[in-house]
């Protein structure tokens, strides 16, 4: 076994490792930080296999934008640990079930194995087999094979933005938002107000002089 081998069994016991603690974490910031090193893992694995585009874009999108935006959100949402145990029982079968199809669907996928072609797909589409980076020919298959496919997905993620914003900027009762046209116009009159407060109390009597012998 040589080093790029001990190499992969490492990333790949860390990953699963990782991945186990994700789903069984009681914390929701320790399973978040779990899936950041997952992802680190799986980055360093792509780093193997010479897919370096993919790995960096892995740990820069991810770990760097997305995974870092769930850990804040976690942890400013105060999640109540023991109301989401509430219904794990009743939910369990349900859960157990997809879990079991998801599981039989990767095993014959694995087992039955991938139907590769005679020529590369990227050869096919620059018409030879020529010497081709990564990232140049991932975007080549991007834009000519699979255009249609990355445009539906861009309208997916982009309604899916908009309906996250929509449900941000609904106006809520505790909301102390002040319209900034109100404040342009607010003048000292109407913020400070002098009033003569009379003494509760009267003042003391000066002391009496001391007597001159």
């Amino acid at each position: 076994m040589d080093v790029k081998t001990g190499f992969f069994f490492l990333f790949s016991a860390v990953l699963l490792f990782a991945a186990f603690r994700v789903i069984t974490a009681r914390n929701p910031v320790h399973a978040v930080l779990y899936l950041m090193l997952s992802f680190s893992q799986a980055s360093a694995i792509w780093l193997l296999l010479e897919a370096e585009f993919l790995a960096v874009a892995l740990v820069l999108v991810y770990l760097g934008a997305v995974m870092v935006l769930f850990l804040f959100v976690v942890m400013m949402l105060d999640i109540k640990i023991d109301q989401m145990r509430r219904g794990f029982w009743k939910h369990l079968p349900l859960a157990a079930t997809l879990g079991a199809v998801v599981v039989f669907e990767m095993a014959a996928v694995l087992l039955t194995g991938f139907r590769v072609t005679d020529e590369p797909a990227v050869a096919q589409v620059i018409g030879e087999a020529v010497e081709v980076d990564n990232a140049k020919a991932l975007g080549i298959l991007l834009y000519t094979e699979y255009v249609y496919p990355i445009q539906v997905a861009a309208a997916i993620l982009l309604v899916a933005m908009i309906a996250a914003i929509a449900l941000t900027l609904r106006e809520r009762k505790d909301s102390k938002a002040i319209d900034p046209s109100i404040q342009v116009r607010v003048r000292a009159a109407d913020r400070l107000q002098i009033v003569k407060v009379v003494p509760t109390q009267a003042a003391p009597a000066a002391a009496p002089e001391e007597k001159k012998e």
